[in-house]
């Protein structure tokens, strides 16, 4: 397995914090506009935006350390699960029918992320 490029983790880092904030603006203000969406589906995808952004955040930082910006697993477990985790709820709120299957991948996505912070305190 090769180790991770601190230069990716930068620019995933800088790529999902500018989502956050665009999927933040979206979910207030684009969200609303749309027919058929509940206030419990804005939440939702305001949930995910947040984690996008605290995760892009995250990715930032641990790029900057000098140990963790090469650990083989936390950038890539953390990149993979915010993905996976806040994607699917994109998906899921935008149009729950066609992506339905994804319901699962949330959890998946959370734990991915979880153990990838999980991972540099072992």
């Amino acid at each position: 397995m090769t180790m991770p490029n601190p230069n990716l983790l930068w620019k995933a880092g800088s790529c999902f914090a500018a989502i956050g904030i665009l999927a933040g603006a979206f979910g207030a203000h684009g969200l609303k506009a749309r027919p058929g969406i509940t206030s419990v589906q804005i939440a939702s995808f305001q949930t995910a935006s947040h984690y996008t952004m605290l995760n892009g955040l995250g990715l930032l930082l641990l790029s900057l350390h000098p140990r963790f910006s090469v650990h083989r697993f936390a950038g890539p477990a953390i990149a993979a699960g915010t993905l996976l985790f806040s994607g699917s709820i994109y998906a899921l709120v935008l149009n729950r029918d066609r992506f339905k299957f994804l319901g699962p991948v949330t959890p998946m996505g959370g734990m991915l992320m979880i153990a990838g912070y999980v991972s540099m305190a072992l």
